[in-house]
């Protein structure tokens, strides 16, 4: 094989689902040659997710298809867990939210899909190949040679690119071509899922309820533009067999109350719930993502979200290595800050699902609600995340706001214009300054270390004070700054996803 053969992308992506399709957006906004690689050319017809938080919805502000994937989504207005006799055992209000955006939006994901679709379609540089089918890989120390299958004649094909996202889902035919095990469990209860469209309105519909009992539990969930959906396990004597027929379906509708005068059936499926995890995350040039790298139990609603995380972590590592700002190394920070967040959230998805099996008593879930209470007004799910490890300057001296992902306020720039405080702040590595200018505060070397990665030096100012140059920002209500100067600092080094990934006390560029 010819190592220096011609490239067809930089980075190629197998799969274009939710994981791959926000690759594709992330790494074209940043001018990254792509190629996709899809079997099905149409977008799956059926919702999976069902909810999106505003972390993730900064992660499309990022995309720059926010506005556009509001336009088919609604806030999410509270949760409830609830037992069949009326029972209250835990509810919850989503409070505001410190990223930009509500903290929680329901979702109709097909049509999600289509939006980041049409947003892929805007880079030149993004080219999905639909109808193909992958086949094997072989690498070499310069890229990935792909063997793919047209699936309309049989025939096989090779592309080649410097890097590949696996984004293949749970059956991951490229995780298994590495040889990587998926570790974990697979639960035995197999549950149906039933989408349907709302004819009329019944109390409290827009009320995400979770319906907790040992033995029917059943999630209740509003999905948005007028869809609505309910999970139920099957019973141990029950099959997929027992209910493929509409009628069979419907039964299990008419005995939470719901009836063809409230809703339409549109589709309905079997699964199961896993949590389980690839032994590891990257091979070489090739890096697995969403469920093709972990899978967990849907109660935290963080399955997908979790992808899309995935894909925005790994395109700035890879736009960055492509570029030549930061060395291959630093790719390998992708599963130690990812798989830590992963495993959060599954905890909390499993935690979830022992409340609605009713697997806790009411004294425990009493107990559970208290000490959260105690640790912070914010519901675990909805906490921001926090890196403990990775591209960041975690050593001595090191502040403890380093690794905290930044709050989003609206901000306006020197010459009057408002916006929030990203799109103010644009892609890229960003040393902000309380009131001063950050360079103050770097030795030569260290101003001369970030300028080589692309960095900019910006002012940080509150609104009653006159602006100084045409880099300052400023701090619209002074939420930002009291974030920064409550840590101890006065000067933080911002990275491409909006984590602080050095402060005062120790402003050295992270290891390569």
């Amino acid at each position: 094989m010819n190592k220096h053969a011609k490239f067809d992308a930089e980075v190629g992506i197998i799969g274009f689902g939710p994981s791959g399709v926000a690759a594709a957006n992330f790494l074209g906004a940043r001018g990254i040659n792509v190629l996709a690689i899809e079997r099905e050319p149409d977008i799956y017809s059926r919702a999976r997710a069902v909810t999106v938080n505003d972390w993730t919805m900064r992660l499309f502000q990022e995309m720059g298809l926010s506005d556009e994937l509001k336009e088919n989504m609604d806030v999410t207005h509270s949760l409830r867990w609830i037992t069949y006799d009326g029972q209250e055992l835990m509810s919850m209000r989503f409070p505001s939210g410190q990223l930009g955006h509500a903290t929680s939006y329901a979702i109709y994901q097909p049509e999600m899909e289509k939006t980041l679709r049409d947003g892929a379609n805007r880079f030149e540089g993004v080219n999905v190949e639909y109808g193909y089918e992958f086949q094997s890989m072989e690498q070499d120390d310069t890229g990935v040679t792909l063997t793919i299958k047209d699936l309309d004649t049989g025939a096989t094909e090779t592309r080649r690119v410097q890097y590949l996202l696996a984004c293949d889902g749970g059956s991951s035919a490229t995780r298994e071509g590495l040889g990587i095990k998926l570790v974990g469990d697979t639960l035995p209860t197999r549950w149906v899922v039933i989408d349907t469209k709302v004819k009329r309105w019944w109390p409290n519909r827009h009320i995400l309820t979770f319906w907790s009992d040992s033995t029917r539990p059943v999630a209740d969930i509003a999905l948005s533009m007028g869809n609505h959906r309910w999970e139920l396990p099957l019973n141990a004597d029950e099959t997929d067999d027992n209910f493929r027929t509409p009628e069979q379906v419907w039964a299990l509708l008419k005995s939470l109350g719901v009836t063809e005068d409230d809703v339409e059936i549109h589709g309905h499926a079997f699964y199961n719930h896993h949590v389980r995890h690839a032994e590891r995350w990257r091979e070489g040039r090739v890096f697995l993502l969403g469920d093709a790298a972990h899978l967990m139990p849907p109660w935290a609603g963080s399955g997908m979200q979790s992808g899309i995380r995935d894909a925005q972590n790994i395109s700035w590592k890879l736009a960055e290595v492509l570029s030549g700002h930061l060395p291959d190394s630093v790719l390998d920070s992708y599963e130690i800050e990812r798989a830590p967040d992963v495993e959060r959230y599954t905890k909390i998805s499993v935690g979830l699902g022992q409340i609605i099996k009713r697997e806790l008593s009411d004294a425990q879930i009493q107990a559970i609600m208290a000490a959260e209470r105690e640790e912070s007004d914010t519901p675990p799910l909805l906490r921001p995340p926090v890196l403990s490890q990775g591209w960041i300057q975690k050593q001595k001296q090191s502040n403890d706001i380093v690794g905290k992902l930044m709050p989003q306020p609206r901000a306006a720039s020197c010459d009057g214009k408002f916006g929030l405080l990203d799109d103010m702040l644009g892609r890229g590595i960003v040393l902000l300054g309380v009131g001063i200018d950050p360079k103050s505060e770097l030795s030569n070397e260290q101003v001369q270390s970030w300028s080589a990665l692309g960095a900019r030096f910006v002012t940080l100012r509150p609104a009653d004070q006159k602006a100084e140059s045409r880099d300052d920002l400023i701090d619209i209500d002074g939420s930002l700054i009291e974030w920064i100067t409550s840590h101890g600092v006065n000067v933080v080094a911002i990275r491409h996803d909006k984590f602080v990934v050095a402060a005062s006390g120790n402003l050295d560029v992270p290891n390569k």
